[in-house]
Order: C-alpha cells, then structure tokens, then sequence
C-alpha cells in the first residue's frame, strides 16, 4: 500500500515546566509547521519555549525557536513567524513558566520525503 502524499496533523498540548517532545516529524516525511500558537488561558503573564531537537552523531543538538517569550494574561501568541521544516526524526518541545496555564496548538503538513 502506498504512502500518502500529505498528511495534515493538528497538535495540541498542554505546557508543562519541563520540556517535554510534543511532535516528532515521522520517518519518511518532512514535516512543516504551518502554526504553531500559545495561549496563557491564566490571569498573570507567563513565559514560553518552543525548541527544535536534532539528533546528530547520536548527539542531541537543541535550537530555541523562542526562549521564555512572555504571553500575556488571556492572550495569544505566534511562535513562528514563518513556516518551519523538520526532517525526519526532528523533534519539537514545548515548556512554560507555570504548568497547566499555557495551551499550544499546531498545524503541521507531513510530506512524503
């Protein structure tokens, strides 16, 4: 049976204080995150971080996409400004200032490599 071509998948998550891989690319694909949002659902400001890991030489390389951005009280905001390509086996993780308050949602396109 062939593979699909495109596969779109919504990711939501609840941000903890550690972070934690909320979406892996499968192998395979590519994935493309199209959103990726925060919401701090929470009256006081809190902050959070969205990472790109890589595994390279068994070696796990970690780039911030944002690092302790502040989100408002009842408000949103965007992570990315743009689109954002993860090889196979790439992992995003998620984490906030204050568990159980900030809300993550994404949309990502996995494309057959």
């Amino acid at each position: 049976m062939a593979l699909p071509l495109n596969v779109f998948q919504t990711v939501t998550y609840i941000a903890p204080s550690d972070p934690v891989g909320i979406y892996t690319a499968p192998v395979g694909y590519s994935g493309v995150v199209l959103l990726a949002q925060a919401t701090n659902v929470d009256s006081p400001a809190h902050t959070v971080s969205l990472d790109h890991v890589r595994i390279t030489a068994g070696i796990a390389v970690t780039t911030p996409v944002v690092k302790s951005m502040a989100v408002q009280g009842h408000d949103t905001i965007n992570l990315t400004q743009g689109k954002l390509v993860l090889e196979a086996g790439d992992t995003l993780k998620l984490s906030a200032s204050n568990p159980n308050h900030v809300k993550f949602i994404g949309s990502i396109l996995e494309t057959l490599n």
